[in-house]
Formats: structure tokens, C-alpha cells, sequence
């Protein structure tokens, strides 16, 4: 392994997410998956020399990114959704239509002649009103789990009129909808246990399942009871996908910090802690800093940022986006004071330094309520630096490595804020 690349793979951490391959104008080149992201990431270094395809990899990539995930389902998803979304030109697979499937409990729909009434359906997109349940990558998985529902609660319909129910009725796989005394308000309760069983009881669903297939085996009926236990694994792995409770929304923060590009220089090394250190006359070198900004609109959508910065350079995965819960109208002081609490709620989050972007109002409300935290505020006009040692201001020296850092800092919070403050006012006008 190269000694840049060692570099690279040493801000993986051994978790579970999805990784990113970026190429020089930071698009995203291959995504994947892993259960323990720094030994997955590792092992394209190792193939190099025995593999041509991860050889052109390696050879275009410049940076790698990634989104920790709480399982290995819930990265399993994220990947499928984000090669869809990206369609990076080293991945083969998933990037054409939608990968996944909802089983969905619609709304009764009178167009389809149903008698009006709710029916489940696998559907691709979230378009109609109902409660929806995935989304499944696995569609096999998520199809026999829907037959095996439908037939177990038997919510087949038809559009026939048949005083005696029509042939697939009497063999048990229509709900007699096309009888003239059918009986809508027990299909209504079938379709609310059915619902049920997929939302709150898992156990209750399993122990349904093997009763049908003990009934069978005593019948000698050993193929309906071999299909129910194909039903039963499926089933398992429906509920351990619902477990996760994923979302294709859930991890639109992530994805846009892992995909922003990252303006800052290259350059700059971990000389620049020392250099901190001795301009802003601390005990110790300044490893770790993080910085606050706010953005808005005419005083609406009021949002806040904070980045972090270890040794120079981003550590992304502590990125921070906030939506000002407190605030209705602009109050810089006061959103600033809401998300430096929020942030350091865990006071192990803690970084040896706190740049806000701002001047001698903005520190002032900070350290009303951080109080002895190691804090100071950076002002645009003529980039001066206000804190405790400078209570008047000191122009920093742009042409220092500790003056471009703390620069390219507060450039990229506010660059961050402004972004994350477009993409809500975006959601807000799609709803």
C-alpha cells in the first residue's frame, strides 16, 4: 500500500456503512458497502496488482467518503438507493430503475370497481395514499411475503358478479368480493390483521405461519406445508428489513455532507497545530476545531452548521446540520446559543477549539452559555479574530497556515450552511 493511500484508509473507521470513490472533480466514481468499512476500503489496496478493474479504480480516485449505518441491511439499502442516484460509472449493477419494492395497504380507490375498498399491492414508488411498508431490496423476498399474506388472510378480489362466488373463491384464493352477500366489513378486519402482523407482531406472524404448517404436515399435505416454510424464511427477513426502519429520506444529511466537495488546501499539515497554538496563545497545540454558522432567508428557514477540522483537514462524519427549533424570526445570538448546547449536549464532543463566524456579539451570546469552553469568532471584515486574549481583535495573516485554516474553516461552515439552507427551502417548495 502507497503511503497516500495509507493516508487515505487510516479516516476509515471499522464500522458498518457505505463507502464512496471520488474522482479529482469529486464525483463519485464506485459505491459499496461493508460491514467493517476500513478493511473493506483497505482491501482495493491490497488487490491492486491482481485485479485490472480495481487497478483503473485506484488509478482515478482521489478521495474516499463514507456514511456509517446502523446494520448491515440498512447499508445494504443505502447502497442500492445512492447507485441509483449516481449511477458511478465503476459500479455494474442497480443503476437503472427503481431497486426497490413497498408492500403497500392502499386506500379504498372506487375507480378500480372494488366495491371501495383498501387492497395491499407491491408497488415500486410511493406515489398512492396508504401505509406503506419496506422499502425491500430483496423482491423475491418481499413477493412471497406478499402472496403468503394475501392468500393467509384471503384479500384477493375480483371484479366478477357471481351470486355463488366465482371458481377462484371456491378454491380459497378470492375474498368472495364477487358474491352478492360479501361480507366487506370482515375484509376490512383482514386487512387490518394483516396490516397488524406486519407492523407490531412479529411473533404472532411466525407462530401463525408454523401452525398453517403443522395443519398441513398432519394432512400429508407436505407441498402446500414446503411452500410455507419458503414464506416463513422470507418472512424473517421482512422483519429484520422493517427493523431497520429505513427510509429513502432517512440519510439525505449524510448523503449530502459525503457528496459536497471539500474546499480546502491540501497543503496544510499538522505543523498548522502548533501554529495555532502559539496565535492564539494556548496551554497545547490545537488539534481538533470545530465551526458554527448560520444561514437564512428573509429571516425564514433559519438553519445552522457546524464542521470539524482534525490536524487541517475535514473529518466529515462529525459534520453537523441544525434546524432552528426555537426561533420563528431571525436572531443570529439566539440560534447560535441553540445549536453550540445541542451540539455539546454530550460534552464529549468536545474539540480543543470553537471558531463561530461572526464578531463580538456572536462570541458574547456563545460563551454565555458555554462559559469556560475555548472559543473564539472570526469576522469577515478584514478577517479579524476576537477571544478572551483578544477582546479587541487581532487581523489574522492570510498568508500563514493557521490564517488560511481558520479561513477556509469559516468559509466552508458557511458554505455548508448556505447549502443545507437551499436544499430545506427546496423540500419546502416540493411539498
Amino acid at each position: 500500500m502507497s503511503k497516500s493511500s495509507k493516508k487515505l484508509t487510516s479516516i476509515l473507521p471499522k464500522l458498518t456503512g457505505v463507502y464512496f470513490f471520488k474522482n479529482a472533480q469529486h464525483e463519485i466514481i464506485y459505491i459499496g458497502k461493508a460491514k467493517n468499512l476500513y478493511n473493506r476500503v483497505n482491501s482495493y489496496f491490497q488487490k491492486y496488482a491482481s485485479d485490472w478493474k480495481i487497478q483503473h479504480l485506484i488509478d482515478e480516485h482521489e478521495s474516499v467518503d463514507f456514511i456509517l449505518t446502523t446494520n448491515e441491511i440498512e447499508s445494504l439499502l443505502l447502497e442500492a438507493q445512492l447507485i441509483q442516484k449516481y449511477k458511478p460509472k465503476f459500479n455494474a449493477l442497480l443503476k437503472e430503475g427503481q431497486p426497490f419494492v413497498y408492500i403497500l395497504f392502499a386506500q379504498p380507490s372506487p375507480k378500480k370497481g372494488h366495491h371501495n375498498l383498501p387492497t395491499v399491492e407491491i408497488v415500486r414508488n410511493r406515489k398512492k395514499k396508504g401505509i406503506y411498508f419496506g422499502p425491500f431490496l430483496q423482491k423475491i423476498a418481499a413477493r412471497k411475503t406478499y402472496a403468503f399474506i394475501m392468500n393467509t388472510f384471503q384479500l384477493n378480489i375480483c371484479n366478477k358478479k357471481i351470486d355463488n362466488g366465482c371458481l377462484d373463491y371456491h378454491i380459497g384464493n378470492c375474498a368472495g368480493s364477487c358474491k352478492k352477500d360479501f361480507d366487506s366489513a370482515d375484509y376490512c378486519f383482514r386487512i387490518q390483521l394483516a396490516c397488524d402482523a406486519l407492523k407490531n407482531n412479529r411473533d404472532e406472524f411466525i407462530k401463525k405461519i408454523k401452525t398453517h404448517i403443522a395443519a398441513y404436515n398432519a394432512e400429508l399435505a407436505f407441498e402446500k406445508s414446503q411452500r410455507l416454510h419458503d414464506y416463513l424464511n422470507n418472512v424473517d427477513l421482512i422483519f429484520s428489513t422493517l427493523n431497520t426502519q429505513f427510509s429513502e429520506t432517512k440519510f439525505t444529511d449524510d448523503i449530502f455532507i459525503a457528496s459536497t466537495p471539500t474546499p480546502y488546501s491540501e497543503n496544510i499539515d499538522n505543523s498548522v497545530n502548533t501554529e495555532l497554538q502559539h496565535l492564539l496563545k494556548f496551554p497545547t497545540p490545537i488539534k481538533t476545531i470545530d465551526c458554527f454558522d448560520i444561514s437564512h432567508f428573509q429571516s425564514s428557514h433559519l438553519v445552522g452548521s457546524c464542521v470539524r477540522f482534525s490536524d487541517g483537514k475535514p473529518e466529515k462524519h462529525m459534520f453537523r446540520h441544525f434546524k432552528i427549533k426555537t426561533l420563528e424570526t431571525q436572531n443570529d445570538y439566539a440560534a447560535l446559543q441553540e445549536i453550540v448546547q445541542r451540539r455539546y449536549k454530550d460534552k464529549t464532543y468536545y474539540p480543543d477549539l470553537i471558531v463561530i463566524d461572526g464578531g463580538k456579539g456572536q462570541l458574547s451570546a456563545v460563551k454565555h452559555v458555554l462559559h469556560d469552553a475555548p472559543i473564539v469568532s472570526l469576522a469577515k471584515k478584514e478577517e479579524t479574530l476576537f477571544s478572551t486574549q483578544f477582546p479587541e481583535g487581532i487581523r489574522i495573516d492570510v498568508k500563514t497556515k493557521s490564517g488560511k485554516l481558520l479561513i477556509e474553516l469559516r468559509d466552508y461552515a458557511h458554505h455548508f450552511a448556505i447549502n443545507y439552507h437551499r436544499l430545506r427551502r427546496k423540500k419546502n417548495l416540493l411539498k
